[in-house]
């Protein structure tokens, strides 16, 4: 640490370091959420084309990630998300679904039905959080349990805003087998159930993943990653006069969320 007789010039390169690191490791993790939205694995040509960032730099910072096993390089040279990952983002998945808890209680609290919290990992829909009803006739989903978006709430609320194209590649790798008759299976009736969910504020799943059952679902705004949360119950509780009632607790419910992962922390 510098003394008080330091110079300016002293004082502000001995933070250079400090500050370097911290632009790398910012254009580190800028790196990884390009390969993710890449689909998991690109060339270095196209991380420049698409961040701006010289090609010698980007290969600094790609050797370090693959050296901590957060990247590999494939055969072909190209370079593909490391397994390490896999172990933070089961954590954080744990933990995100920890902080979500007191939130969906409150669903459960103010609906009465099933509360759930579901992220939008690759190409399906992973459960991470659930509250139960206290109805004895209740919805249960699996922590852990993954869908594919095109018969659930939440996978519509999800990809609400993704542009068509996005979705219709989506839609092309995963296939829209019928979980019931009521399930959408074309793409073209999936792109019309989302561009509902932008109108109305809210996505249903009616009957479409398990017949007599009904879902309500909003994403959450401003989430750090693509996050919904919903309500589920039977189709007879969970009617059209309900659902007026209940959309706009979902709605506060997700808002209060997202200022609570936005800040260090959420409120107990």
């Amino acid at each position: 640490m510098p003394t008080s007789s330091a110079s300016t010039t002293d004082a502000a390169k001995s933070s250079a370091p400090a500050s370097g690191g911290v632009q790398s490791l910012e254009r580190a993790f800028d790196l990884l959420e390009r390969m993710a939205d890449a689909g998991g694995e690109v060339g270095l040509s196209e991380l420049s084309a698409s961040s701006g960032l010289p090609l010698p730099t980007i290969h600094r910072l790609m050797r370090t990630l693959v050296a901590c096993g957060y990247v590999r390089q494939q055969p072909n040279r190209r370079y593909a998300l490391g397994p390490r990952l896999i172990r933070l983002g089961e954590s954080a998945s744990r933990l995100l679904g920890t902080w979500a808890r007191p939130y969906l209680a409150r669903l459960v609290e103010e609906t009465g039905e099933t509360a759930n919290m579901a992220l939008l990992d690759g190409d399906e829909v992973v459960y991470v959080a659930q509250v139960p009803s206290k109805h004895s006739m209740r919805m249960f989903t699996e922590v852990g349990r993954r869908v594919l978006p095109h018969s659930t709430g939440v996978g519509k609320a999800l990809l609400a805003h993704t542009p068509p194209d996005e979705v219709r590649a989506l839609l092309a790798r995963t296939g829209m087998p019928a979980a019931t008759e009521k399930t959408i299976t074309t793409p073209d009736g999936f792109l019309d159930a989302l561009e509902e969910v932008r109108r109305a504020g809210y996505a249903v799943d009616d009957n479409e993943q398990e017949i007599g059952v009904r879902c309500l679902a909003v994403s959450v705004p401003d989430s750090p990653t693509a996050a919904a949360i919903s309500i589920s119950g039977p189709a007879g509780r969970v009617t059209d006069e309900a659902t007026r009632l209940i959309v706009p607790v979902l709605q506060q419910v997700a808002t209060e969320l997202s200022t609570a992962l936005a800040s260090s922390g959420p409120s107990s």
